[in-house]
């Protein structure tokens, strides 16, 4: 038996603008039906584990717990992280985690959020091969075979066999071309997965001696749990001191127990938009096409629309994304450099950089239609039993017109039940409440109007998910 720890920080900005700081590419379906996520949990059927447990931070915990329902009968617990410190002090407090639950020697199986391994059965023929190694104290690295000489990845070089695994002789950080060539070449290199499996009190024993400072910060956050509807929090003081860094530079790098068991599976870390390509299925001119796109005389371009046609006529390797509310195009080659136009978005104060058009609450969702000066049109869904917060605003009306299903309404302690094609009136500083108390999804139209229409015009009085 192992502890699954699934990662599902990061923001994703090179896959933008699919990728966004409020739904990174671990929460899209980005190779199939399911998403990153799901995929992660579900490569996971079949192996014999105990719960596995989800790291995220505080904006994404109602997205990462609603794709965990969607599955049906898998299961997660999930730690929040009270600010991101990189994967070093992340995977400290899954490690203190189980020592406090009595389980020092448990091992822990680290994996990210945002990965493509095409190969389950070769992934989880790796895993068998590295459990007994992590069971006898070994620090246990997925070393990548590599396909092709890639300078995005960081390396491994191998050392001497041990076993299923050779000793890592050294971590390699990403290498020109040339350099890249001569590892594929040479055999004895691999790329740098990520991935690792260790026991919870060699990691700890380990992460003490190289980095205490790190390990006291992480003791110290994990002193104090709260457990919060489904989720577990720790002292956000603590946490914030601690410093940032990766599981490689604190541990792997300075460990003598560090081995790597090769994986040969199909693995990407979809690191930008070549390499979603490049994991996609395409047709005989070597497109990617998803959604409602139309290519002619096209070859080796991914082109993805969310919500509109997208012709495509004599374009090659380019990369074409259209969704709701903002478009890109770019040669794949060049595709790495959305990061500095997400940058540019940011030091402009825009809300692309963070925000989709259509945003994710624990309730259910909205998407922003229109808006102008003095008017906003959202389209709102709310899950069945799901209740909007208690609230009130102090700059705007809002108008409610059901769609679909019903809608239990409370303006200034007085209830209605409003159905579809029904409308109902919120005036400026009326305390209201929005429920749906069917079996359906409700849906309707919501058109705000006043002189400030930002979402922190929002005094709550009543929350059941905890917020402020």
């Amino acid at each position: 038996m192992f502890t699954p720890v699934i990662m599902a920080g990061g923001s994703g900005t090179r896959l933008w603008p699919l990728s966004r700081g409020n739904f990174p590419k671990q929460f899209l379906p980005l190779t199939g039906r399911h998403t990153m996520l799901q995929q992660t949990l579900l490569r996971l059927s079949g192996l014999q584990h105990s719960t596995p447990l989800l790291i995220c931070n505080e904006d994404h915990r109602f997205i990462a717990a609603e794709q965990i329902r969607q599955l049906g009968n898998v299961k997660a617990d999930i730690l929040l992280e009270p600010a991101g410190r990189n994967t070093a002090p992340a995977i400290a407090l899954a490690a203190l985690r189980a020592k406090q639950q009595g389980h020092a020697e448990a091992v822990l199986l680290v994996l990210a959020a945002d990965h493509v391994i095409n190969n389950t059965p070769a992934f989880q023929q790796a895993v068998e091969q590295a459990l007994p190694l992590a069971q006898g104290g070994q620090l246990v690295t997925f070393g990548i075979v590599p396909s092709s000489a890639e300078t995005g990845y960081g390396y491994i070089k191998r050392g001497e066999k041990s076993g299923n695994a050779y000793r890592v002789d050294s971590f390699i950080e990403k290498p020109d071309l040339s350099t890249a060539e001569f590892y594929l070449q040479s055999g004895e290199y691999y790329w740098n997965s990520g991935m690792f499996m260790f026991r919870a009190d060699i990691y700890l024993q380990q992460l003490q001696k190289f980095r205490p400072d790190i390990y006291a910060a992480c003791e110290a956050a994990m002193t104090e749990q709260v457990a919060d509807l489904e989720f577990v929090r720790v002292n956000k003081t603590a946490f914030e001191a601690c410093p940032s860094d990766s599981i490689d530079y604190a541990v792997m790098e300075k460990t003598e127990h560090a081995v790597a068991v090769p994986l040969d599976a199909g693995w990407n870390d979809v690191g930008g938009f070549a390499a979603l390509w490049q994991v996609s299925a395409k047709d005989s001119d070597g497109n990617v096409l998803c959604g409602d796109v139309l290519a002619l005389d096209s070859e080796n371009s991914y082109v993805r629309s969310d919500d509109k046609l997208v012709a495509a006529i004599g374009v090659k390797d380019l990369v074409v994304i259209s969704t709701k509310d903002a478009v890109l195009v770019a040669h794949k080659d060049q595709a790495q450099q959305v990061k500095q136009i997400v940058n540019q978005l940011s030091q402009m104060g825009r809300s692309e950089a963070v925000f989709h058009r259509e945003v994710y609450r624990p309730w259910g969702k909205y998407d922003s239609v229109d808006c102008a000066e003095r008017f906003q049109v959202k389209r709102i869904t709310v899950k069945p039993g799901a209740k909007l917060s208690v609230q009130m605003h102090h700059h705007r009306a809002e108008h409610w017109i059901v769609v679909s299903g019903t809608a239990r309404v409370t303006i200034d302690g007085k209830e209605q039940y409003v159905t579809e094609n029904q409308s109902v009136y919120i005036p400026i500083t009326a305390v209201h409440a929005l429920e749906n108390p069917g079996k359906v999804p409700l849906e309707l139209i919501e058109v705000q109007s006043g002189a400030y229409l930002g979402e922190d015009d929002i005094v709550r009085f009543e929350d059941r998910y905890g917020r402020a």
